[in-house]
């Protein structure tokens, strides 16, 4: 123990000193750690309070929205697929003869008719067939008329007496062989004939020509070289496929022998070039990939359709003629299911809250979503700004892009709010400027 250390009588240091010097220390470490922790809390506090108040304060700022008026139109409910258009007759045309390509009878690209002579084979050696089989049927045919003069005189001599049955038979045998000479003569000459016709090739079908395979002078051999191919394209069809799923209600309507429109879109579904109506669908569906096909056929009278083209099908099942039409843009989901934002005015502030309306979505295609319900004609429905949007927010409206459709006015509709009226007046001034209000031309019936 060192020399500064106090002992008591019986030699024991002191150490009451220490202890209350170690007390203070403790209690100075505590003050200093509760101060801290009161600092922390309070800076904590006051964030919160900050916090709070920000909030607050974002909360009693209108948020800008924009907004469209919901539209009540007449609307097709259909359904989308991927079709090929192709001929409705196509033919690729071969000679039935074989020789050489004499000349040809058509321009390329141009329209043919059933029947019209298209192509020409060298007749000749044909010709000469023809003279040669001819030549045997007359040579025959005289054969035959001797052998009919030796019956005649050996029956006479028979029925005298002067000859035998047996000679008699042989000559009725030798008259009877020069007959079916003559017949197949004759049907030589009807085969020589049909190879003449053959060599001046008609068209089987009415359709637009292809480009020629074979230029004149080519030896041509037949029913193999292809000449040309000849597509009929009006009509013309379109084979597209379903999902298995989606038949039942297409068949029953085929049953029940009701028309169904399917009307044609372009690679990028939004030109609409064509309207026909379903022919059939297969007998079968495809196991590979639960689909069946079917055959839609077009008049393609301005010949908007060509062969091998790619198109998009709506197989239009109905028309809606009262159907509620939002922007699909508008359409937002959530735990509850669909729903969309919409506006509610409040008279006494002079305000316009926002406010969540459930719906029920009937077919949703593109720019625009038909709803079932949920919404009532010219109620504005936010299409932008949904993701500050809380239920009763105040909301800073701006018109949005052109509705569905324009149909309305504000003064048929005096219970309008005043932004639904904003909306229908800004239609109606571009209506009458010229603009237009259709913006999505696939949804036309």
């Amino acid at each position: 123990m060192s020399e500064s250390t106090s002992l008591n009588e019986n030699g024991a240091p002191e150490s009451g000193r220490s202890g209350w010097l170690r007390l203070v220390i403790y209690l100075v470490l505590i003050g200093l750690i509760a101060g801290g922790a009161w600092r922390v809390y309070k800076n904590q506090k006051l964030a919160a309070q900050q916090r709070v108040a920000q909030e607050n304060a974002l909360l009693s700022r209108p948020v800008p929205v924009q907004v469209a008026a919901v539209a009540q139109r007449p609307m097709p409910v259909y359904l989308t697929a991927l079709g090929t258009v192709t001929p409705y007759y196509s033919v690729t045309v071969k000679a039935r003869v074989s020789g050489q390509l004499d000349h040809v009878n058509f321009t390329e690209g141009q329209t043919v008719h059933q029947n019209d002579t298209i192509l020409v084979v060298d007749p000749a050696p044909y010709k000469a067939a023809l003279d040669q089989a001819k030549g045997t049927l007359v040579h025959d045919q005289a054969l035959l008329k001797d052998a009919q003069a030796e019956y005649r005189r050996y029956k006479a001599l028979y029925e005298a007496g002067v000859v035998s049955k047996e000679q008699l038979d042989l000559e009725l045998a030798t008259q009877g062989q020069y007959e079916g000479a003559i017949e197949s003569d004759k049907a030589a000459v009807e085969n020589a004939q049909l190879q003449l016709n053959w060599c001046t090739v008609q068209s089987p079908i009415t359709g637009k020509i292809g480009l020629r395979l074979v230029d004149p002078g080519n030896i041509i051999t037949a029913n193999t070289t292809n000449l040309v191919i000849i597509n009929q394209i009006q009509p013309i069809a379109v084979y597209f496929t379903l999902p298995e799923n989606q038949l039942p209600q297409v068949l029953t309507m085929l049953r029940d022998h009701r028309q169904l429109v399917a009307a044609a879109f372009d690679r990028g579904d939004t030109t609409r070039l064509a309207d026909g109506e379903l022919l059939t669908a297969d007998n079968q569906i495809d196991t590979t990939t639960g689909t069946d096909r079917l055959k839609a056929v077009f008049r393609n009278a301005d010949e908007q359709l060509f062969p091998n083209q790619f198109v998009n099908i709506h197989l239009i099942l109905e028309q809606r003629p009262h159907a509620l039409v939002v922007p699909s843009a508008a359409i937002q989901t959530g735990n509850q299911g669909a729903y969309v934002w919409t506006i509610r005015h409040d008279a006494a502030t002079g305000t316009d809250r926002a406010q969540i309306a459930p719906v029920k979505i009937a077919l949703a295609e593109g720019q625009v979503t038909i709803l079932d319900s949920g919404v009532k004609e010219g109620e504005p429905v936010v299409i932008d700004g949904t993701d500050r949007l809380r239920p009763g927010a105040l909301v800073d409206v701006s018109s949005g892009p052109q509705a569905p459709s324009q149909s309305m006015s504000a003064e048929g509709n005096p219970d309008l709010s005043p932004v639904a009226q904003g909306l229908e007046h800004s239609a109606q001034s571009t209506r009458a400027a010229g603009g237009h209000g259709e913006g999505h031309k696939r949804m036309h019936p």
